[in-house]
């Protein structure tokens, strides 16, 4: 397996040389921020293979938390509690179908 990510990386470098060898751009800050990313995702991947592995690097490149994968930002924690403090008022007044999802919105926004 070592030995064809191996040959396929060779392959990908050397197709790419006569497009990198024309193309002396420093990459965008967004290029580099997805380069950074699929540097951290790749390292947080570890030994995970196959099916797994897939499953991992597309969450993580999406900048969804995994259990291994980098921690919600500041904003994206404060928004999961606020989610959780409505959805805990709403149980409390055991609220279903559509006065529910309009207690929701109201909660989120306010």
């Amino acid at each position: 397996m070592k030995r064809l990510l191996t040959i396929l990386t060779c392959s990908l470098v050397v197709a790419a040389s006569p497009v990198l060898a024309q193309d002396k751009k420093a990459p965008s800050e967004a290029q580099k921020k997805q380069q950074e990313r699929m540097a951290a995702c790749n390292k947080q991947a570890g030994s995970k293979k196959g099916e797994e592995r897939k499953k991992f690097m597309s969450g993580c490149l999406k900048g969804q938390a995994t259990a291994a994968g980098p921690a919600p930002s500041a904003a994206q924690k404060a928004q999961q509690d606020k989610m959780a403090d409505c959805n805990k008022q709403a149980n409390l007044k055991n609220m279903k179908g559509e006065p529910r999802k309009s207690f929701m919105s109201s909660c989120l926004k306010g």
